[in-house]
């Protein structure tokens, strides 16, 4: 079935170079330019080339600026693309400590802390208190 596809497509595809022929151009003995399928009988011809090119750009003063202002605006687009993807990235870092912090928090009855020159034991209060401070942060940015 693809390939009969395929063979479809690319016999249309080279069917208008196959369907235009050959084009003849010559000027007649008033000055006259002529064209035809036929070349005539006892006068030169030309060949002409009936392939169709595309269109080439037209570039304008005014065009210019347009194409440089779209650079720069895909230069932009980029950037804060790559913004977006770093604060992301960010974001799951800190949500991946906040949710190993509260799995720490709520599986640990003993959970020190470091403080000022010294490591101390949180009591059972504090601890709920962090517990419910890191739900609440996940809340917030984790969703």
């Amino acid at each position: 079935m693809r390939l009969t596809i395929l063979a479809g497509g690319l016999l249309l595809a080279l069917s208008s170079s196959i369907m235009a022929g050959q084009v003849y151009k010559w000027v007649d003995a008033d000055g006259v330019t002529h064209f035809g399928a036929q070349p005539p009988q006892g006068q030169q011809a030309e060949t002409l080339n009936t392939a169709i090119a595309p269109p080439k750009p037209t570039v304008t003063e005014n065009a210019a600026p347009e194409l440089s202002g779209e650079a720069e605006q895909r230069d932009i687009d980029r950037k804060v693309k790559r913004q977006v993807a770093k604060q992301e990235a960010e974001r799951q870092r800190y949500c991946t400590t906040l949710r190993t912090n509260l799995a720490q928090l709520q599986n640990n009855p003993r959970v020190r802390v470091e403080e000022e020159g010294g490591i101390r034991r949180l009591n059972e209060e504090e601890r709920q208190a962090r517990i419910g401070e890191t739900q609440q942060k996940i809340a917030d940015s984790c969703n």
